[in-house]
């Protein structure tokens, strides 16, 4: 009996130095954040079991998760369940002491210090644009070989980053998971989310110095410097076309793949652009919500209207460079200077016949297929 109870004391003492020296390990462990190990993970068991009782937002789906009870997305350790919480909270503790922009987390501040101080250590070799981190510098490349390795399982489409895949996931799942709280507008992106509330506010914070025009989002700026710089830096790799923004090249890619995601529920005919859809729509729904005050024509889009405006107006703000020719919309100039440069994008695929409108494209083709869809009554 005892040899029995000293046993048993040697190994309550060898169970607390066990312990102590797991302890140890595991604040090391914390302080080296990509050195996962098997302490690690009891630590983060037993920490689950203490603040269960204390945090009620978290909710168990199983021994290691952490799980969002907004969005239900889960996590495997607490710290990265806390800093995806400020998505939902809009929680932004870092902010910077030069321009008073604020963070969810220190990473993204100390990134942000280099466009003060003017870093950027990861410059590209094909074009000299630099970056200021590795990891921009490599899905940068990808501009260049064209490598698109993220591939939707419903559609077939692929993306250069796995985050353009997630946000395309949402026109499948039609998921919008943050919603304004003055109209209840619902968002696919927090900062789509964050642009939009200064709709409400009336903030334009960013203002370009060439022409004095304001917006409401860095990026919008950056976009527009490209009307006065001329820069196109997204190139289609078919047919050469360059484009100022990456959207409208993946707008213009639909033309050689014939891809139109939207539907229409209503009658079936499909769109290139969500927005295409949206506008189509109001054909079903009768909505025309913006009537012209001069000639009572309405419209189902302000945008449409305000086009409209230059009829009465005799606006003409898009001009070609080369002849002095003005047109009412930046599309119509877009046309006009293909003259100028010979460009027939649009090809026949059985005889080979080019032209610079998919309209005109579209018409030449019912030579080949007899269509007549026109019938005189």
């Amino acid at each position: 009996m005892v040899f029995i109870k000293e046993e048993s004391e040697d190994l309550k003492i060898e169970e607390t130095f066990t312990v102590k020296q797991e302890d140890l390990q595991e604040q090391t462990d914390l302080i080296e954040e990509n050195e996962g190990s098997k302490e690690e993970e009891h630590h983060v068991k037993i920490e689950e079991k203490t603040h269960l009782q204390t945090d009620g937002i978290l909710k168990r789906r199983d021994q290691n998760r952490f799980t969002c009870i907004q969005c239900g997305k889960s996590f495997g350790r607490k710290g990265d369940f806390k800093i995806h919480m400020r998505i939902h909270t809009g929680e932004k503790p870092f902010t910077c002491t030069q321009c008073g922009k604020s963070f969810n987390q220190l990473s993204a501040l100390n990134l942000h210090m280099r466009i003060h101080t003017g870093e950027n250590t990861f410059t590209c070799t094909q074009c000299v644009k630099s970056f200021r981190r590795k990891w921009d510098l490599k899905i940068h490349m990808r501009i260049h070989t064209g490598e698109k390795p993220f591939t939707c399982t419903q559609c077939g489409k692929s993306f250069s980053r796995s985050s353009h895949l997630n946000e395309h996931m949402k026109i499948h799942t039609r998921e919008r998971p943050f919603t304004c709280t003055q109209c209840g507008k619902g968002f696919t992106r927090s900062s789509h989310l964050n642009r939009h509330k200064k709709i409400h506010t009336r903030e334009k914070p960013f203002t370009c110095t060439q022409c004095g025009k304001t917006f409401n989002c860095s990026s919008c700026l950056n976009t527009h410097m490209r009307i006065h710089t001329g820069e196109k830096p997204f190139t289609c790799t078919q047919c050469g076309k360059s484009f100022s923004r990456s959207s409208h090249l993946n707008e213009h890619m639909m033309i050689h793949t014939g891809e139109k995601p939207f539907t229409c529920t209503l009658c079936g005919k499909s769109f290139g652009r969500n927005f295409d859809l949206k506008t189509h729509i109001t054909i079903h729904t009768g909505e025309n919500t913006f009537t012209c005050t001069q000639c009572g024509k309405s419209f189902g889009r302000k945008w449409d209207l305000k086009i409209h405006m230059r009829i009465h107006t005799g606006e003409k703000p898009f001009t070609c460079t080369l002849c002095g020719k003005s047109f009412s919309r930046s599309s119509h100039l877009n046309e006009h200077m293909k003259m100028h440069t010979g460009e027939r994008p649009f090809t026949c695929t059985q005889c080979g016949k080019s032209f610079s409108r998919s309209s005109h494209h579209n018409r030449h083709m019912m030579i080949h297929t007899g269509e007549k869809p026109f019938t005189c009554t």
